[in-house]
């Protein structure tokens, strides 16, 4: 399975993350302990110098973990025909125990990326680099799950076995499963699907207070959290079955299959772009309060709040436009 060009392609993005991880991590530490703007000394000017290169690399890394997710699911629903029993992602990531593990890690790496990028942006924003230190000392504390991913990936590709007899998505999102996705599976679709729009309401009416008002960020990140949360809650209940017309259909991963339209992508992408941004509205105003950021903190938390609030409309619109055109009478 490693000679996959999907699984190269994953491998070879993760590994050379950590590469840079490893080598950026001494000059890292030296940012940290030793950064001062108000000197003129010559390590201070190297320091200086060298930030440009090394935030860029960084930029890369974690520029390459939000495209990174996509390409892992991507890739995990095109390998289900290799498996038997397999019959979407879902099948794939259960041939071994590191697939699920695997796809958690990426899904966190997507949103601290996002925030890590934001406060990058921010940084650079200001003529005397106000977050230096604390945007590599966030680089130092997200570089333990960077690896940690690598790993996990590298386990999962490494186990992967064409004999293996996979189990199906029915098997893991089913009302009667036992765990997180069986209880999921098995809330009300009425109580789930107030909280469904009910959350994105809340979310989109934060996000557009915080681009009028430019600030409100932290409630934005809140917000796009609890919405995250209803929206995948959702689709496990209740929006799934009226994709495939079927009441105990609930798998989410399905809906990215070309049988159906590959409409999952345009349920999904809107929703993850809309999390990060609202998460980055919150950590930008809060690492906004430094004198020389008072000024330009707003602008980009205004920014990131229009797409944050783009991001939860489209995705709103695009859940009930399935609803409409389903067939199913899920409620009476």
């Amino acid at each position: 399975m490693f000679f996959h060009p999907a699984v190269i392609a994953i491998l070879l993005a993760s590994g050379l993350g950590v590469a840079m991880l490893l080598a950026a991590a001494p000059f890292a530490a030296q940012v940290i302990r030793r950064w001062d703007t108000g000197s003129g000394s010559e390590l201070q000017l190297v320091l200086e110098r060298r930030t440009y290169l090394f935030s860029t690399l960084l930029a890369f890394v974690f520029a390459a973990q939000l495209l990174g997710l996509l390409l892992f699911v991507f890739n995990a629903d095109a390998m289900a025909v290799m498996f038997v029993g397999a019959m979407c992602a879902v099948g794939t990531l259960n041939v071994n125990p590191w697939g699920f593990p695997a796809l958690g890690a990426q899904v966190a790496l997507f949103f601290l990326a996002a925030v890590w990028l934001a406060i990058n942006h921010l940084d650079n924003q200001a003529p005397d680099y106000p977050l230096v230190r604390l945007k590599y000392a966030l680089f130092l504390a997200f570089g333990p799950l960077l690896a940690g991913s690598f790993a996990l990936q590298f386990a999962y590709f490494q186990g992967l076995r064409a004999d293996v007899i996979t189990s199906c998505c029915g098997s893991l999102f089913s009302a009667d499963t036992q765990g997180l996705s069986g209880d999921l599976s098995a809330l009300p679709p009425r109580p789930a699907l107030w909280g469904f729009y009910g959350s994105l309401a809340l979310a989109t009416a934060a996000a557009g207070h915080a681009w009028l008002r430019r600030r409100s960020g932290p409630l934005l990140a809140l917000a796009s959290a609890l919405a995250f949360g209803a929206a995948m809650a959702g689709i496990l209940s209740f929006l799934s079955l009226y994709v495939y017309e079927h009441p105990h259909h609930h798998c989410p991963f399905c809906i990215l299959k070309p049988e159906y339209g590959h409409q999952g992508y345009a349920l999904y992408i809107p929703l993850f772009v809309a999390t990060a941004a609202g998460l980055a509205a919150g950590a930008v105003q809060l690492c906004g309060r430094k004198a020389s950021l008072r000024a330009r903190a707003p602008a980009l938390t205004g920014r990131l709040a229009a797409t944050a609030g783009a991001g939860f409309l489209l995705f709103a619109v695009v859940a009930t436009a399935m609803i409409w055109r389903s067939n199913l009478i899920l409620l009476g």
